[in-house]
C-alpha cells in the first residue's frame, strides 16, 4: 500500500449566532439554526437529526452473503438489503451490529471487524453510519423484525451479489456502500 498524504488542516466552523428545536420525535428530530457567515451576514439552516446507525454484511462460512429483501414505506418499494439499523443510547456500534444482526437475519457472527463510518446526507445532518463485516456468520434462530418492518431473509452466492452490485440492482445506498468495502477487502 502507498502512503497517503496527511490532510489539510480542517476548516474553522461557522459560528452558531441562534439555535431553535422545530421538531422531535423518537425517530427524528429538525432544528434551524442561523449561521454567522464570514462576511458577517446570517444565513438560515435546517438541520435533520437521526440517531447514529450501523450497517452489517453477513457472510458465511461458504463466502455466500445473507441478505433482506425489505419493504420500505417511504418510498413503497421492496428492494434487497443487508441488515442495518440505528444505534441505541448507551449501546457501542458493535453492540447494535450484532443485536441488528440476529434481530433482522437469525444470524450470530463468527467475526465482527469494523470498516469504516460515514455521512449519508452530511449536506443536511450529522447522521452517520458505521459498516461492520460479519465473517462466519451462523444462523441460531429466526429473524425477530419490527412490527413496522417487512422483510424476508435470503442467502445469495457471493458472484450474484457482486454482479448485482456492480450492475447497479442495489437502490440502498448503506447497502450498496457496505458491499463495496467488502468487496474491496476480498
Amino acid at each position: 500500500m502507498t502512503d497517503i498524504p496527511a490532510d489539510p488542516p480542517p476548516f474553522e466552523p461557522f459560528r452558531v449566532d441562534s439555535s431553535t428545536r422545530i421538531y422531535d420525535s423518537h425517530w427524528c428530530g429538525l432544528r434551524r439554526d442561523q449561521l454567522e457567515l464570514d462576511d458577517g451576514s446570517l444565513q438560515e439552516y435546517h438541520v435533520f437529526e437521526v440517531a447514529p446507525a450501523v450497517v452489517v454484511v453477513p457472510v458465511l462460512p461458504d463466502g455466500s452473503i445473507v441478505m433482506l429483501w425489505q419493504y420500505r414505506y417511504p418510498h413503497g418499494e421492496t428492494h434487497w438489503e443487508v441488515p442495518a439499523g440505528r444505534i441505541d443510547d448507551g449501546e457501542t456500534p458493535e453492540a447494535a451490529a450484532h443485536r441488528e444482526l440476529l434481530e433482522e437475519t437469525g444470524h450470530v457472527a463468527g467475526e465482527l471487524v469494523p470498516v469504516a463510518r460515514f455521512y449519508p446526507t452530511n449536506g443536511i445532518s450529522p447522521h452517520h453510519a458505521h459498516i461492520f463485516l460479519a465473517r462466519g456468520c451462523e444462523r441460531v434462530r429466526a429473524p425477530e423484525p419490527d412490527a413496522s418492518e417487512r422483510l424476508a431473509v435470503h442467502t445469495l452466492p457471493e458472484d450474484e451479489v457482486r454482479a448485482r452490485l456492480h450492475r447497479g440492482d442495489f437502490a440502498d445506498g448503506f447497502t450498496a456502500l457496505a458491499l463495496f468495502h467488502h468487496f474491496a477487502r476480498r
